[in-house]
């Protein structure tokens, strides 16, 4: 069953957090010893897909990664916020909609 909203593909976000450390040389020892956790096993899950790290985690590695905490994460959205002229056409619908009421308006 396909969700009605959008929501964290765990798998993805894994896949993301890797490439992120290492494009900053940082192994899994140390995201274990920055965020102070018992077991290394939990980030290896976060890796694999298999767990999401805690919103704790992620304000912490968002400050280890510098990056914002969105910027971690893969999600199932089917545009993209961030990056002007790449909105679906939903949105564009609803500009066209603004726009005409706004002409309405002002007649």
């Amino acid at each position: 069953m396909r969700n009605l909203f959008p929501v964290i593909d765990k798998k993805k976000t894994g896949i993301h957090l890797r490439r992120i450390m290492d494009e900053r040389a940082l192994s899994v020892k140390d995201v274990q010893e920055y965020l102070g956790l018992a077991s290394i096993q939990s980030v290896y899950h976060w890796l694999n897909g298999i767990s999401m790290p805690t919103i704790d985690n992620l304000y912490a590695l968002s400050e280890l990664f510098q990056l914002p905490v969105d910027e971690m994460l893969c999600g199932t959205r089917r545009y993209d916020y961030k990056t002007p002229g790449k909105q679906n056409a939903w949105v564009k619908r609803l500009q066209a909609y603004r726009e005409k009421l706004q002409e309405y308006k002002a007649a």
